[in-house]
């Protein structure tokens, strides 16, 4: 039977501005299949815009699979972006991790939960107060990483490789904030190798 890949989030996992084959799950699915991985397609639960109750609420409503070998989530950015605070944050996003480790067998090693980028350091942000985002955005990563710590899960940093690539054209899509396909190649190959360290039963 292939691997089941179940991918949660927002923007950045439905990969606004990019083809789905360019996202960082279909491109970590594709670099696990050069390794001889038998994986299928993953099932993305994602939409533009989503804070954490919305991502929340879908999944509430969402047919899953009984249960999936790995799973990816990305969320938090909208919250930020809408001023929410990040107790708010960390009550919601420590209830969709959870419900993401029931998905996956309750084998927290198997969820991989990806830092928030910083869209501040993107042109899209010009004349904003991005040395206030930039705080935010890492008092919200601070949270998603003590959270993912507190139930085992792997949490892999691209603030940094996107911040590092922010104003180069190459790695931005047409709007000028969302990552181009060469940028989620650099989290898919993260997402990958992790994956490819697994035991599988």
């Amino acid at each position: 039977m292939p691997l089941t890949y179940l991918a949660l989030g927002d923007s950045y996992t439905i990969g606004e501005g990019v083809l789905i084959t360019e996202t960082f799950p279909y491109q970590a699915m594709q670099m696990l299949r050069t390794k001889n991985f038998e994986i299928a397609a993953p099932e993305i639960i994602a939409k533009t815009g989503w804070t954490t109750d919305e991502l929340l609420d879908a999944m509430e409503q969402h047919q899953f699979l009984l249960k999936y070998d790995v799973a990816t989530l990305l969320i938090g950015v909208n919250n930020q972006y809408r001023s929410r605070s990040v107790d708010n944050f960390a009550e919601e996003f420590e209830m969709i991790l959870k419900k993401t480790i029931e998905l996956c067998n309750k084998n927290a090693r198997h969820v991989f939960v990806l830092s928030i980028p910083d869209w501040g350091k993107t042109p899209f942000a010009l004349g904003k107060n991005i040395e206030k985002i930039e705080e935010e955005i890492n008092a919200f990563n601070a949270t998603v990483k003590s959270i993912a710590a507190k139930y085992g899960c792997s949490y892999i940093n691209i603030t940094d490789t996107q911040r590092a690539d922010a104003n180069d054209h190459l790695f931005l899509a047409e709007d000028n904030l969302h990552p181009s396909a060469m940028e989620y190649a650099k989290w898919a190959l993260i997402v990958s190798q992790k994956i490819s360290e697994l035991h599988f039963a």
